[in-house]
């Protein structure tokens, strides 16, 4: 073999490689963002689609990357490559990935059924495409970095970067594309919008993949990993149950599935909620979207500091109590009748305050989940004598995807028995149906959260079992 072992990652990373790292994830951000907030919007109310099949569609399409997901990171583990083990699959995405996500958004005149199938379709190659880029570029950080508190670091980087690549691009559609016009009066069903945001996100979703793979491909580790002789399906996934039937893994992947559909089913109908629920106007929830930047950097601040206080498991429960109390209560506190109409001008500052704190918190503990997955690697690799990034990481990636499949799926079924209309204005729907649409989610999101907070009480590895690992590594 050509390649060479250029040594143990370093535990401090150069600021380039941890933008470049986290760069990657503003990609994955626009589709995320497009999905969980935008897709059943576009198909269930601009293009006519019911939002019960829209729903079906997306969590038929999650399905799929149930099996997906883990097949590519197996694949990326055992590549050899002059490139490194990601990046061959990173740099094969970005043509795909932007063809397909630009043809999402640009449905032809179809029947009911002729929409769910364009849907279901274009879901399944795009949440594919996606994962040859996802899951190699997020496996790249256990061999960037071993150290237990700088991967924190790195993941709030590219949390942020996720976060803020989706909330940008989501403030230039309510400010220049989902405006009201002569023939749309109402800005977010405005579906010329739509379809220039589609040709601009998987313009953009291109130019990142390739930067972010460019940017990291001189620090990754070429490291002369035995080569492993090529196996059936059933010896690939008997060898990802494995790694996957690991106690504290399955605590992180519960658990990270539980807050990701509570973020997926709020995501979905925020724009709806926004319009209907609390009648804000279009320049209100473009502020909205915007403060999604300061969450996004709250994230940031927060999750290196909490983690390195009060360890990785601790702070994770702590931000989730914390979102757990502050997600839905701004929805709770108008079902009691005891916050200002809409229209007073109270309203809209002290539910934006506590939407910008409540997903500032979300995502610290996200950063967190990700950095104490990397952790689960070198105590798989002590037990199989095998590095599984992309196995691990592949979870990763379909736990971000539960958000629209599981969380759009239960959107689409509230919206289906609230009997909510499809393309009308604020005063046209009835009070009763948008006050049940509420009284639904909110038990929806209460029972989410109590599953996310009791799955990650079983996770085990700290600090001195991690540096333990690293010591039975070295001396190998």
């Amino acid at each position: 073999m050509n390649e060479v072992d250029v040594g143990v990652p370093s535990a401090k990373l150069p600021i380039r490689v941890k933008l470049a790292y986290g760069l990657g994830s503003a990609a994955y951000g626009i589709k995320d963002n497009g999905f969980a907030y935008f897709l059943l919007l576009f198909y269930g109310t601009v293009v006519g689609l019911e939002p019960a099949l829209a729903g079906t569609a997306l969590l038929i399409a999650l399905l799929v990357d149930a099996v997906s997901d883990p097949v590519v990171g197996y694949w990326s583990d055992n590549t050899r490559s002059r490139l490194g083990r990601r990046h061959p699959f990173m740099y094969a995405s970005a043509i795909p990935v932007a063809l397909c996500y630009f043809l999402l958004w640009q449905p032809p005149e179809l029947t009911n059924q002729g929409l769910f199938f364009y849907l279901l379709t274009f879901a399944i190659l795009i949440r594919t495409l996606i994962t040859f880029f996802e899951t190699p570029s997020s496996a790249l950080m256990p061999e960037l970095t071993q150290d237990y508190d700088e991967r924190t670091t790195v993941q709030a980087w590219r949390h942020f970067f996720g976060w803020a690549g989706g909330a940008l691009l989501a403030v230039f559609m309510f400010g220049f594309l989902l405006v009201p016009t002569e023939n749309y009066p109402i800005g977010t069903l405005n579906r010329e919008g739509y379809e220039t945001y589609g040709l601009i996100a998987g313009g953009l979703m291109f130019i990142i993949i390739l930067l972010s793979a460019l940017g990291t491909q001189s620090h990754v580790r070429i490291t002369d990993f035995p080569e492993r002789p090529a196996k059936n399906l059933r010896t690939i996934f008997g060898e990802i149950f494995e790694l996957l039937k690991d106690r504290s893994f399955l605590a992180l992947f519960i658990s990270g599935m539980a807050s990701a559909a509570a973020g997926g089913l709020t995501a979905a109908l925020t724009f709806l909620m926004l319009t209907y629920f609390w009648e804000f106007t279009s320049i209100q929830i473009f502020y909205w979207t915007a403060m999604v930047l300061v969450s996004a950097t709250l994230g940031l601040l927060v999750a290196p500091r909490v983690a390195r206080w009060l360890g990785k498991r601790r702070a994770v429960i702590t931000l989730g109590v914390i979102a757990f109390l502050l997600q839905p209560a701004a929805v709770v506190l108008r079902l009691l009748g005891w916050l200002p109409e809409n229209g007073d001008p109270r309203l809209f500052p002290m539910l934006l305050t506590l939407q910008t704190i409540d997903l500032g918190m979300i995502i610290a503990m996200q950063a967190i989940l990700a950095s104490m997955v990397a952790d689960l690697v070198e105590q798989a690799e002590v037990k199989t004598g095998r590095r599984n990034e992309g196995v691990f990481f592949a979870a990763i990636t379909f736990i971000k995807k539960t958000n629209q499949g599981i969380g759009t799926f239960i959107a689409g079924m509230l919206l289906q028995v609230v009997a909510f209309p499809s393309g009308v204005a604020p005063s046209e729907v009835p009070a009763d149906t948008v006050w049940n649409l509420g009284a639904l989610l909110v038990p929806c999101q209460y029972l989410l959260w109590i599953i996310m907070l009791v799955a990650i009480g079983f996770y085990r590895i700290d600090r001195g079992q991690h540096e333990e690992h690293l010591r039975v590594l070295a001396e190998r």
